[in-house]
Formats: C-alpha cells, sequence, structure tokens
C-alpha cells in the first residue's frame, strides 16, 4: 500500500519497465526491483492491466473499462485528477497577478457547468501518457459573450503546445445541441486546460459553457471504473453502462437497477422521489385534424412520462374533458378545402386566398409562389418540431402546439429546454421568371410576441445548404406583437429555426416554475419558394402584345413596362428596388456618388464622382482610399475592470457591391493574422461594408493572448439601413471624408466620441481625413504673377492657390519668358498727348492771368483819380490852336483769336461787349456796346 506500479515510456524497441514509486516520495525503502514488462499493447475494451500479473483482465459486473483509455461522464462532483482555477482579466495599470474571484466549473450531475461572470476559470487536468493519444469531450457553447478555449502544455518548461485556431478556439453550437470537439496528445506528461471568460457589457448575463463526457485515450487503462448512479452493467468485461429503466434506481457500481415503491417514481435516477399531485402544469392541449364537417377536436394529454397522481391527493387537478368540437380555420392562402376536411394547394397556374375555389391568372400574369401560414390547425408537411435539452431527456411530443390563428411553444421537459420550430425551404425560383431583384430572391417575415415573467429567450437561425446553423437575430423577455423580415441573397436550400428557452438557468425537471412563459407565432411567409403556392397573381411580361401570348422571364436589370407588358432595361444608374418588377418605378436612382452594376441589382462607389457647386465642378477620386481601414476605440471597461476595445473595419467603396471588410471570432493574434484569407475557415465572422469586433487586449504575462469576439455588420447596403431588433429604422454608418493636405493619402481615420462610437446604439459616425478627400486639381486651382521687363524679356510664374485644398490632377505649368519693350508704344503715344495738352493748358492760364492785371490796374487809377467815386469830367472834343489832326484809329470789330479765346472763356457771364476807341475832332471817351 505504500507503493503503486507505472510503466516507463516504450522504448524503440516496442518494450518498456515496470516500476515501483512510492505514494510519497521517501516515505519509505525497501521497493522492488524495476522489472522488463510485457511488450507495449493495450487492453481490449472492458478490460484493465493487473500491474502485479501484467496481464490484462476483465472488469467485474458493475465496472466497465474503455480498455486504452478513460471516461468522465459523472459529475456530482468534480472528479480525482481534476482542479478549477479562477482568476479575473487584469485590469489595467492594477499590478496585481490576480485578484479574487471565487467562480468555478460547477458539477451539475450530468455535465459540467462553467462561470456566468467576468472571471478566468480553467479547468485543469494532468496525464502521463506511455505512447500518443487523444482527447475529446462533448460541449454546448452557445453565447460568444464567452470566449471558450481548449489548450495543451506539454514540457518541462510548462510552454503552451503550438495549436491550430480550430483546435483550441472552440466553435459556436446551436442552441440545445451537443458539439465535439477532439485533439491528439502526445506522449509525456499533458496539462490540459478548458478555460472560460465572460464579457459583460451593458450587464447582460452569459450564457455558460456546458462540459461533458471528457474522454482520453492512454496505452492502458490501470483500473476499472464504477458505474455510476442511475446505471448498470450486469455482465464482467463491460465497456460502458447503461441507463437504468423508469421507475427504477442504483447506486454507484451496481450490477443491477432496484423497482421504486408505487407512491415514487425515477427516471433513472440514484434515488426515487415521492409523486406529486398533478395540477394544470401536467397537462397540455392539442387539437385534432379537420373531420368531414369542418370540425376540430380538442384534446386534453399528460405530460409524458406521468409522474403526478390524480387521485386520493388533495389538491389534485383532474384532467379536463376532451372531445369538444370547433370549428376549422380556413385554408391558408395558396391552398383551397377539399372534402370539408382537407386543405390542398393549388394547381400550377391558379391561386386562391385560402376561402374560395382556385381560379386561373388573368391573362399577362402568373402566380406568385410563396409560403404563406396565418392559420394552424395542423402543422404544415415542410415543418417539424423538436427539443433538446441539457439531460438528454425525451421532450418531443411537448414542444410547439397549433392553436387555430397561431402556433406557441409547448410546455416541454424542464424550464430551460430548448423548444425548436423548423421550416425546410428547398430553394427560390430563378429571379428571371419570378420577377425579383438579382439581389433578392426572397424573404421571410414572420409575426411574434413573448409572453415571459422570466429571462426567457427567441432565436431566430438560419441553416444554408446544410452546413452550420447560425443566429440571425434574438429577443429577450416579453416582446409585443411585431413583424421581422429577412432578406435571402443567395438561391440556396435554406431552413429557418426559431428556438425559444423559457430560461438558461439550472433547472430541475420536476419544479415548473416558467411552464406559462410562452411565444406565440401567429404567420409565417416566405417568398419565391421554389415548391410553394399561390395567393395571388403579377403581372409578367409577354413574348408579344398580341392576345393570348404567354409569359417569357426578363433578363436581370430589367423591368416590365405598364403599357407594353414586355421587357425593359433599367435607365443608368438605376437598381431595380424592391421584389417585384412592375413599372418602371421599380428603378430606383443611385445616391450621389454611386452607380449601379450592369445587372442593376445594386448600387456601388467606384471611389469617384464629381459635385457642382457655384458654377465649378469638383472631381474626387478616393481610390487610395478603397482598400479596408481599420480603427480601435477605447479603451472602455466592464464593471469588474476588464479592459476592452471596439475595432472597426471600414469598407469604403467595396469592389463593384462585394462586401469586403471582415470582422471575425476567436481571433488569437490581430497583428499577424490575415482576416479575410482564413475567415472562411472560422465559424463565427461576418463580411460587410462596415463591421465591428470587441477585442479583449492580451494580459501581457503570455498567458492569454489578445481575443476577438461579437462581431457584427454595422453597414451591409449602399445607401440602405440595417433594420435590427434594437434598431426598428435601421443601423446605419456615416462615413465623413475631409480634405486634409497633412495627413497623407491613406490619412487618418477616427470614430465618434461616444462610446463604442455611436450615441443611440443605431447610428455610427466616422471621420477620415486624408489628402485623396481633396478634388482633383484643375486650372482654377493656381494663378500667374507676371514678373519685370528686364532686358526686353518678361518671366512669368505659376503658382498655387493657398491653401492648396485639391491633389493630383493638373501640375503647375513651367516657368515662361516672353519679349517685352522698355517704353511700349502705347506709352510713347500718351506720354505725347498729355504733353501738348499741359502745354495748353499753361499757355491759356498765362494769357488770362495777364489780361486780369491789367484790368485791375485800371481799376486802382480810375478809383484813385476819384476818390468820391465820380469819373472825371470829359475833356473838349475840338482841336485846340495848333494841334494837329492825326489820323483816325478805327477798331475792327472782328475778334482776333485771343479775343475769340476771351469769347469762349466769357461766355455765359453776360452778353459781349466790345470797346472802341474813338479819335476825332471831339474829345476821347469810351464807348460800352
Amino acid at each position: 500500500t505504500d507503493y503503486y506500479f507505472e510503466y516507463t515510456e516504450c522504448d524503440s524497441t516496442g518494450a518498456r519497465w515496470r516500476v515501483a514509486i512510492p505514494h510519497r516520495q521517501g516515505s519509505c525503502t525497501g521497493l522492488p526491483e524495476p522489472v522488463r514488462g510485457t511488450d507495449c499493447f493495450s487492453c481490449e475494451a472492458g478490460e484493465f492491466l493487473e500491474m502485479s500479473s501484467q496481464q490484462c483482465t476483465a472488469c467485474a459486473a458493475g465496472f466497465y473499462s474503455l480498455g486504452s483509455g478513460v471516461r468522465f461522464d459523472q459529475w456530482d462532483s468534480i472528479p480525482a485528477g481534476f482542479s478549477s482555477l479562477a482568476t479575473y482579466m487584469e485590469p489595467e495599470g492594477s499590478g496585481d497577478e490576480s485578484l479574487s474571484c471565487n467562480s468555478s466549473w460547477t458539477p451539475q450531475g450530468s455535465h459540467l457547468e462553467s462561470n456566468r461572470d467576468e472571471c478566468t476559470v480553467s479547468l485543469v487536468y494532468a496525464v502521463h501518457l506511455m505512447k500518443q493519444g487523444s482527447v475529446s469531450f462533448d460541449y454546448q457553447y452557445v453565447d460568444n459573450n464567452v470566449f471558450f478555449e481548449f489548450f495543451q502544455i506539454q514540457n518541462d518548461q510548462c510552454q503552451e503546445m503550438d495549436q491550430t485556431a480550430d483546435q483550441k478556439w472552440i466553435k459556436l453550437t446551436s442552441n440545445g445541441e451537443w458539439g465535439t470537439h477532439t485533439v491528439n496528445l502526445k506522449s509525456g506528461t499533458n496539462i490540459l486546460y478548458w478555460r472560460t471568460t465572460g464579457i459583460l457589457l451593458g450587464g447582460k448575463p452569459v450564457k455558460p459553457v456546458l462540459l461533458k463526457n471528457i474522454q482520453i485515450e492512454v496505452a492502458y487503462a490501470s483500473e476499472c471504473f464504477p458505474c455510476r448512479p442511475g446505471t448498470f452493467s450486469k455482465t464482467p468485461g463491460s465497456s460502458s453502462c447503461d441507463l437504468c429503466p423508469r421507475n427504477t434506481y442504483s447506486n454507484k457500481g451496481a450490477s443491477s437497477c432496484t423497482p421504486c415503491p408505487g407512491t415514487q417514481y425515477s427516471e433513472g435516477w440514484a434515488e426515487c422521489k415521492e409523486r406529486p399531485a398533478c395540477s394544470e402544469k401536467d397537462y397540455f392541449q392539442i387539437h385534432t385534424a379537420c373531420d368531414s364537417t369542418g370540425k376540430t377536436q380538442v384534446l386534453y394529454r399528460w405530460v409524458e412520462p406521468k409522474v403526478c397522481v390524480e387521485d386520493s391527493v388533495s389538491g389534485a387537478v383532474a384532467l379536463p374533458p376532451s372531445g369538444e368540437k370547433e370549428d376549422c380555420p380556413p385554408c391558408n392562402p395558396g391552398f383551397y378545402t377539399h372534402n370539408s376536411s382537407t386543405c390542398l394547394p393549388c394547381p400550377t397556374g391558379t391561386f386562391s386566398d385560402g376561402t374560395t375555389d382556385c381560379q386561373a391568372c388573368p391573362a399577362g400574369t402568373e402566380p406568385s409562389l410563396a409560403y404563406e401560414y396565418k392559420w394552424w390547425n395542423i402543422l404544415p408537411r415542410n415543418m417539424k418540431t423538436s427539443c433538446f435539452n441539457v439531460g438528454n431527456s425525451k421532450c418531443d411530443d411537448m414542444n410547439w402546439e397549433v392553436a387555430g390563428d397561431h402556433i406557441h411553444s409547448g410546455i416541454g421537459g424542464s424550464d430551460n429546454d430548448y423548444l425548436i420550430l423548423s421550416l425546410r425551404v428547398p430553394g427560390f425560383l430563378p429571379t428571371s421568371i419570378a420577377g425579383v431583384t438579382a439581389s433578392e430572391f426572397g424573404r421571410i417575415t414572420f409575426v411574434f410576441e413573448t409572453i415571459c415573467s422570466a429571462d426567457c429567450e427567441l432565436y431566430f437561425m438560419m441553416d444554408v445548404n446544410r452546413k452550420s446553423t447560425n443566429v440571425v437575430e434574438s429577443w429577450e423577455g416579453t416582446k409585443s406583437k411585431r413583424a421581422y423580415t429577412h432578406i435571402m441573397t443567395k438561391n440556396a436550400s435554406v431552413s429557418y429555426t426559431w428556438a425559444f428557452q423559457r430560461t438558461n438557468k439550472p433547472s430541475d425537471s420536476q419544479v415548473r416554475r416558467y411552464v406559462n412563459d410562452i411565444v406565440k407565432i401567429y404567420s409565417i411567409t416566405v417568398t419565391n419558394a421554389l415548391d410553394g403556392s399561390a395567393s395571388s397573381c403579377h403581372a409578367c411580361a409577354l413574348v408579344s402584345q398580341e392576345s393570348g401570348s404567354s409569359c417569357v422571364p426578363c433578363p436581370p436589370g430589367h423591368f416590365i413596362d405598364k403599357d407594353t407588358n414586355q421587357c425593359q432595361e433599367c435607365p443608368p444608374n438605376t437598381f431595380l428596388s424592391g421584389h417585384h418588377i412592375y413599372g418602371q418605378e421599380a428603378c430606383q436612382s443611385c445616391g450621389p456618388g454611386s452607380r449601379s452594376n450592369k445587372e442593376h441589382s445594386v448600387c456601388f462607389s467606384d471611389c469617384s464622382f464629381s459635385h457642382t457647386d457655384q458654377n465649378r465642378t469638383f472631381t474626387y477620386d478616393l481610390s487610395a482610399l478603397s482598400s479596408v481601414g481599420s480603427i480601435m476605440n477605447g479603451p472602455s471597461f466592464t464593471s469588474k475592470g476588464t479592459k476592452y476595445f471596439h475595432q472597426f473595419n471600414i469598407s469604403l467603396c467595396g469592389a463593384e457591391g462585394r462586401k469586403v471588410a471582415v470582422c471575425t471570432d476567436n481571433v488569437t493574434d490581430l497583428a499577424t493574422k490575415d482576416l479575410q484569407s482564413e475567415s472562411a475557415g472560422l465559424n463565427n465572422y461576418v463580411q460587410t461594408f462596415v463591421c465591428q469586433s470587441t477585442i479583449i487586449p492580451a494580459d501581457g504575462r503570455g498567458f492569454r493572448t489578445a481575443l476577438s469576439s461579437q462581431s457584427i455588420s454595422l453597414a451591409d447596403t449602399f445607401l440602405s439601413p440595417l433594420v435590427t431588433a434594437s434598431c426598428e429604422h435601421g443601423r446605419s454608418a456615416v462615413i465623413t471624408l475631409r480634405c486634409n493636405p497633412e495627413k497623407g493619402e491613406r490619412g487618418e481615420l477616427t470614430v465618434s466620441k461616444c462610446p463604442a462610437g455611436t450615441c443611440d446604439g443605431c447610428m455610427f459616425y466616422f471621420l477620415w481625413e486624408s489628402s485623396s478627400a481633396c478634388p482633383i486639381c484643375t486650372d482654377a486651382d493656381y494663378h500667374s504673377i507676371e514678373g519685370a521687363c528686364k532686358g526686353g524679356m518678361q518671366d512669368t510664374l505659376y503658382v498655387w492657390n493657398e491653401p492648396k485644398l485639391c491633389t493630383k490632377g493638373v501640375s503647375l505649368p513651367e516657368k515662361s519668358s516672353t519679349p517685352c519693350e522698355a517704353v511700349p508704344l502705347w506709352l510713347k503715344v500718351g506720354i505725347g498727348g498729355g504733353a501738348f495738352m499741359a502745354v495748353l493748358l499753361i499757355s491759356l492760364t498765362c494769357y488770362f492771368w495777364k489780361k486780369n492785371k491789367l484790368e485791375y490796374k485800371y481799376s486802382r487809377l480810375v478809383m484813385s483819380a476819384n476818390k468820391d467815386c465820380e469819373l472825371p469830367a470829359a475833356d473838349s472834343c475840338a482841336l485846340a490852336e495848333g494841334e494837329e489832326n492825326e489820323d483816325d484809329v478805327v477798331y475792327s470789330n472782328t475778334p482776333s483769336l485771343l479775343g475769340k479765346l476771351k469769347a469762349i472763356a466769357s461766355k455765359g457771364e453776360g452778353e459781349s461787349s466790345e470797346s472802341v476807341q474813338l479819335k476825332s475832332s471831339q474829345a476821347e471817351r469810351w464807348v460800352w456796346g
């Protein structure tokens, strides 16, 4: 008892040694000498290697063995050898190696459950392999707010083994389904880690990871394992244990099961329980198919298996009487009533609203094929129901129930069951036949409401071509009656699934607290379904306008002309919007700066456009910004101090309508990983125009690398909002481009100051400053400067207008030189004319100045002769004795040149006058005329 035997690893010859190892080092002496063991081999299933005899021995009844491995499938407690390590993510600047955290993996009987908070919790198991082996486990992982990784450490330095992303990062599973993950192990010591980290953003609790059936492949099993309670193995050499039948129980290591007493029951448990009194929660209602009189019966059934007691127990409720008849609801649109009891689809080329007989479509029209389910007497042939729960107990008969004007979730087996409703669509009609746009092959619309008292959640999921089921949208808690629409942009077979869970908390299957929490779906409509039926007809394109002409498909990008009912191509830079293509109004104009593709199915930007403002045209070339741009916003912190960032990837123009911005989940090395090339191999990624991921940075100690999760699309259609459950009017992204020559061609991308780039959760704003956002340079963006004339030559320089707000385009012209004259001819003529006028004016000024001066002197003379201002007496005109008669001087009245000038100058001052001096025999006098 002081020691045990172990084998060494197999050597190159296929041999090994058996050695004795004390339970405590140095606790005893005299250990047996090593013995050369038998050749390397593995025991068969149901056997173990008895170390003393080195022989494979069959397990006893009540025990089992895998022969060459160990399996852990009993989780009433954490098995020996497992340990749980919990820490917080290191907050920024805390400096602590770990913070206090009390979370751990929690045993739940049939499985383990991870933590629901922000702790990083690791489930650790160490195993020593003599040769290469493997580990496999089953898991449920439905919440991408939890990071779930599995990795192994193998060597003395405790370094993590190299693993690919799909080995380390566990893929999400569909709600209620179990996935299996397998990883190969090397020989030697392997330390296995299952690690989860919850990220509580907005206070929303996370859904835990569930783990069970951990199986490790080793060289041999050194012991057999007892059957867990509720199971048994009745024969020796068993490789597994069987479940006890209903109403029996067993203890650990049982070889048979014991029946329960009459007043007790069991579902293969470790013990029996007293049967409770029956209540309204123990039965449910169903409707039968319509009979020949158009009636349906209401039936009540006990929930199976029935465990309650309805007789001889106080307060027990009896099963209500069945058989009450009600009128059957009408047939669904596209169907007609056959023999008053059966609804059949209308024949090809006909239609019906469900209340009348099928009628042929009028000339020039064709049926609008679709699924239209709004009356629920029986489940349609292409729909089915199922149920998943953690314990794998049966609940398929109690999941969804038809109820006339709606279908609602059933009672299920327990409160945390996933109640599944699925609709299979084999495909959609080609767009040229059904008259739908190339970017829309069909759409599904359903009307629903949820009535909940707990944390119920409804998931709407989609599986294309049977590859993987992805959640399209989800709703939590009570939601009023509303409609939701999803557009199908790929012509493929698809399964639409609704999954309803009343609560995600652990639940006892026999304690039903939320049985009255339900979801009601009133109607489901799928347009353009390949094998659908018609409730109406729509116009089609005709071969010709002649009567009786048959319908023909329109080529892509064509609409049906209302006057001629023939195909016509949409005008340039328009796209076909909506579901039908009847009338030119179906062709809608593309927005500014965008154009349509050849099929007129989508508008896109080629990163170039023109804009006219104040009679000037500005042309922009944004090709330098066409590649995907990224920006990290933050940091932000959760309530527990966990730091995270929001990363945005933006494809400004796309690639002729294709979306090239990719955001992925579970990315381990964001600095080097090529997102676009590897995203196809990852389970969770979005490819769109603008997307967002939540990034948890590395902790700086090598224990955890950067993590990426919660990838969502912010804009997947050019100039069209993305409607979501939280954004009824659409979720949009606005990217503003600003001309800044100092930022370079790629420029700088910034996001709104609001948290996560949005202030309302629906509108996201980005600013991209770049020189590429400046208009292309034209002749109007520079001007010329002429230099002085030197040596008969004149230089002309060209400079940009300041500030320069343009890029590329025209270049500045080179400096030019042209001949010139020192004094130009026009300047000479001007100088000559100016000199002549100056001389003339000076001459006139001198003349009139002299004339005025003489008159002034005469006036002074007269004034001085007669101070009393009287004129002197007139002299005698007779000649004195001895005087000679002088020649008479007569002044002609013909004016001289100066006189004419004087007359001109004095014009307008009164009548002109002349003074004439008469020399006669009489005395001299002045005569004023």
